[in-house]
Formats: structure tokens, sequence, C-alpha cells
């Protein structure tokens, strides 16, 4: 199996290398033969091909690889995309098709956090919405008929929303069988109201799942007030985008966010961090590790399961389980949690116990 890795930008080459640490060590236990060949993104290749992805790596991402491991970028210090400034994390999405952004909150007992027994999945659809990069064939969705009038356009497509839709529901049934779907359809009654349609008709093909409809502001409100209520959340791009945030980090931290995009007809799955590139502490080595490495967990999780791989999905269960274990030791945290670890030591505490733990029966 190969995995593409791109560093990118910021924290991104510190989190990847102690990422890679500990999926070598799920690698080498679970003799699951992985091999990683990296790749330049971001201000690297930039510098060196004059623009920050190249179509070519897409392509090889989209034919010869299995999966990939997307660092952070700082694409808000980019140049514009005609100098070359193309958003990495957008140009995987939408080049790749992978519409389905997966990010999991769940509250530890052990980190303090500010929503006791909160462990929801917030399904995200990640290649339309109000994102102007992706919303268009050609051109993007933002323009500016004169200096003082800026527009936007959001596009919401019929199968974009069943596709996202079908997805969360397939998780449900997986979990508690509970769907919570998010929208804003009193005021945005067309792009809003397709969304609801779709959500209500592919819900006729999962009778078994309880499914609930929440406006987008009571549902923020009510993720502070009652997080345990809630298992399985789908929603459009942008809603799911804030949401996932607040629901990370209510839990305790954005930085201990896992996230994948994948697509399920195609099988291609790419894991990133939730967080952004810290640019402010980039080159230190005290960034947290864990979103990343918690996303490729996911990533190899979710590979299992879409080829029935019980090592890929062991292997990603055991470094989910791994991270709980060094996290809940306050002598193993890194500084953002309130301990002393550097990032590379961090990796090496997490590969330590992918490799020595004991697997549950």
């Amino acid at each position: 199996m190969k995995i593409m890795t791109l560093p990118c930008d910021g924290i991104g080459p510190e989190i990847m290398a102690a990422t890679l640490e500990v999926v070598e060590a799920a690698n080498r236990r679970f003799n699951l033969d992985i091999t990683f060949q990296e790749e330049q993104s971001g201000f690297t290749s930039l510098r060196t091909h004059g623009i920050t992805l190249r179509e070519e790596v897409l392509d090889r991402a989209r034919t010869e690889f299995d999966g990939v491991i997307l660092g952070t970028q700082s694409h808000m210090d980019y140049p514009p995309v005609a100098e070359g400034g193309r958003n990495v994390s957008a140009g995987f999405r939408i080049g790749l098709d992978l519409y389905a952004n997966v990010r999991p909150a769940r509250s530890r007992s052990f980190i303090p956090n500010k929503a006791p027994g909160m462990d929801l999945v917030i399904m995200r659809e990640a290649t339309e919405g109000f994102y102007p990069d992706r919303n268009m064939y050609k051109g993007v969705g933002e323009m500016m008929p004169d200096p003082d009038m800026a527009l936007s356009v959001r596009k919401i497509t019929r199968h974009g929303s069943m596709r996202i839709c079908r997805e969360a529901f397939k998780l449900a049934m997986q979990r508690k069988k509970k769907l919570a779907a998010i929208h804003k359809a009193n005021s945005f009654l067309m792009t809003d109201g397709l969304f609801l349609e779709c959500f209500r008709d592919v819900a006729k093909d999962f009778p078994e799942v309880e499914t609930e409809e929440l406006i987008v502001d009571a549902f923020a409100a009510l993720l502070v007030r009652k997080p345990e209520t809630y298992d399985v959340v789908v929603a459009t791009n942008f809603y799911g985008d804030i949401l996932s945030d607040l629901a990370s980090e209510l839990s305790g931290s954005l930085g201990l966010a896992g996230s994948i995009n994948a697509n399920a007809e195609t099988g291609l799955c790419c894991a990133q961090a939730q967080h952004g590139s810290a640019p402010d502490i980039a080159g230190q080595n005290v960034a947290n590790p864990t979103s990343l490495i918690l996303s490729a967990a996911m990533m190899l999780t979710w590979l299992g399961q879409r080829r029935g791989n019980q090592e890929l999905m062991e292997a990603g269960r055991t470094i989910s389980d791994a991270v709980d274990a060094v996290i809940n030791d306050p002598a193993k945290r890194t500084r953002d949690l309130g301990g002393t670890v550097n990032c590379d030591v961090f990796g090496k505490h997490v590969a330590d116990e992918v490799t020595n733990m004991a697997i549950a029966a």
C-alpha cells in the first residue's frame, strides 16, 4: 500500500514527522506493507515550481496511491491564485472529489473539557457550499462589481447533498442510529431547502435511524448546553466547518481532533489535521501532533473498512488507543495540554505505545 505525504507549511513538517513515526510503528506491528512517498506542496512547492499544488501531484494521488496524509497549510499567506497560490486543501478535496469531511469530537475524562460526555461525528460536505474557490466550473463564486460591493455565490446541488447524507446515514447505522441535519432553511429557502429535501429522501432508505432537523444557530447553542445528546451530524460545507471546530474545542482542544476527507465511491482518502499551520511556533518542535496522528489512524481504519482488511482497522484503533494512553499521562503531554514534551518526543511516546500495548480481544 502506498501513501503520499505532503508536509506543507508551518508546523506541518514537524507534526508529519511525528505522525509517520507512529504509522511506521503500526506498519511494523501489523505487517501492513505501507510505503511512503513525500511530495512538495505549499510554500516549498511555490519556491520550486511556482505553484503551491501542481496538477501532476493530484493526478499521481488519484492513480498511484492508496491514501494521502496532508500537512497544514498557510493558505492565507499565499499569493493570489494567478500567481501560484492555490489552496492546497481545496485542491485535494475538489481535485480528488473528496466530498465527505469526517470530523469526530470526543471528550476525554482525563483532559479538561467543556462538554462532558460528548462523542459525536460531524459529516461535512466539502466540495461546494459557500466556498468560492470550489463552487464554479471556471472562475470563483466571489466578485466585486465595484469597490464598495462584494458578492458571494453559494452552490448546493442535489448530487452533493444526496451523497453526503447517504454517507451520514451509513455512519449512523454503525453508531447509535441517531442523525441530526443542520440547516438554515428558514432563511435560505432554496439552498438549505434542497439540502433538507435530499436528507428526507435518503432517510426513507434508513428507517432504523432516528432523525432530527435543527437550525444551525440553535444547534450551536444546544451543542454547548447538551453535547452528549448528539451522535452523527450532517451539514453543508460552511456550517460543518464552523460547528466541527466548535465541537472539537468544547471536547478539550482543536489539537485533539482528527479528520479525513474521503470519497466512498472511488475509495480515495486523505488524512488532514483539523487545525491550521501555527506559523508562530513553526520550527520550535513544540507543536502537538495529535490531530494529524489521529487523522492518519482514521484513514487506516477507513481504508480497512472499505477493503475488509482487519489489520488496517486494528492498526487504526491501536493508534487511537495509544494516543489516549499517552495523553492520559500528564508527564507525556505537549505544552498546549499543560505538559513539557516536545513534538518529536510525543510522537516517540505514541509509537512506543503502538508497539508495546496489548490489543483488546
